[in-house]
């Protein structure tokens, strides 16, 4: 029997890999055109989906060892992510250090999201 809870972790994860990329993404993006309004929303919704993978986060997980192990590998990939965009958000505040900062928000939005995309479900 598949515990569905388990996709909620996954897909509260994904979300919030899809808003990050999209705050990325607006970070580089030109002035010659507006952004796609998709992009613009997965952004908006960017502290709602940080909430919600901070308190699935903080929650205790019991479940057979091989689920516990795939919560614990998307909580952890949560937590980094939660880190990286506040470590993104202090950089940021200076225009000079703004494209190293994005870079490395980047890099942690793609390592957290092989690491989750890997996992057998």
């Amino acid at each position: 029997m598949k515990d569905h809870r388990i996709e909620v972790f996954r897909t509260a994860t994904f979300a919030l890999i899809e808003s990050l990329d999209a705050v990325v993404r607006l970070s580089r993006w030109g002035e010659v055109e507006s952004p796609p309004e998709p992009l613009v929303a997965a952004a908006g919704k960017l502290v709602d989906r940080l909430g919600a993978a901070n308190r699935l986060a903080a929650g205790k997980f019991n479940g057979s060892p091989r689920d516990a192990t795939r919560v614990t590998t998307m909580c952890a990939a949560m937590k980094r992510l939660d880190a990286a965009y506040v470590a993104y958000r202090k950089e940021t505040v200076s225009p000079e250090r703004a494209a190293s900062a994005t870079s490395a928000l980047e890099v942690e939005i793609g390592a957290a999201s092989a690491g989750v995309a890997q996992l057998e479900l």
